[in-house]
């Protein structure tokens, strides 16, 4: 991940989209490497978000185009598990994809959210508005505290 953080945004681009998809890392260690090095906090907070909330409407379409066995082959996510999560989609549709930067279910989540075609539009601003929210409370812990509370957290 530090050779993600030495590409400065750019590397927080691809490194928050790829955490929104199965790659298991945390954008949030990344996210405030970068808050440290002095880029402006707006253009952080907007590029993570955007780069997370792209990864994230990525899953949501490999959910949606894919098959059973392609689930279980390239995701390592099991039928049971998505079938587990029908029940809970039914009961809360789009609005679950704001926690999809939660680890581990989030991932579970935005594809199932895909593969049971629930609305994009609703499931791509709710997506935008967990990631945005998350972003933001890193980013003003950062303006607020500086590099003291980060160094705790971390």
């Amino acid at each position: 991940m530090e050779w993600l953080s030495g590409l400065g945004l750019l590397g927080l681009f691809i490194g928050t989209f790829l955490a929104a998809t199965v790659v298991p890392f945390s954008s949030d260690v990344l996210f405030v490497g970068i808050l440290m090095t002095g880029v402006n906090p707006v253009l952080v907070f907007i590029v993570g978000t955007m780069g997370n909330w792209l990864g994230g409407l990525t899953s949501y379409g490999v959910g949606y185009v894919a098959k059973w066995k392609w689930i279980e082959k390239w995701f390592k996510i099991k039928e049971d598990k998505i079938l587990k999560q029908k029940t809970i989609i039914d009961k809360w549709g789009p609005p679950l994809a704001i926690i999809s930067w939660f680890p581990f279910v989030g991932d579970v989540f935005v594809i199932a959210l895909g593969f049971y075609k629930v609305n994009f539009w609703k499931c791509s601003i709710y997506m935008l508005i967990g990631k945005g929210l998350r972003f933001a409370a890193w980013t003003l812990l950062f303006i607020k505290y500086g590099e003291t509370v980060m160094n705790f957290i971390f």
